[in-house]
């Protein structure tokens, strides 16, 4: 159900920031997204690892050694032994 962000800003941020949710806000000339800092955070830090071609390859590299993933992280850190 839409809220009014008027009436309800601090609950809306409130609610971004305690359950992590995004939140749209539709205005006549357009949208914008409320996120809290930690997903913000996030966000940034994918999209630096991403526009980084040595650590991108690396994040391939490691995909191709284990294809199916590992299912306990201290048994991929044998393999690097």
């Amino acid at each position: 159900m839409p809220l009014n962000i008027k009436e309800n800003l601090l609950s809306i941020l409130d609610r971004v920031v305690r359950d992590n949710e995004r939140c749209v806000v539709t205005t006549k000339g357009g949208n914008a997204v409320i996120v809290s800092e930690e997903a913000w955070n996030s966000l940034m830090e994918t999209l630096y690892i991403l526009s980084d071609p040595e650590m991108l390859s690396s994040i391939e590299e490691a995909e191709s050694e284990y294809p199916n993933g590992c299912v306990e992280w201290r048994e991929c850190l044998k393999d690097t032994e």
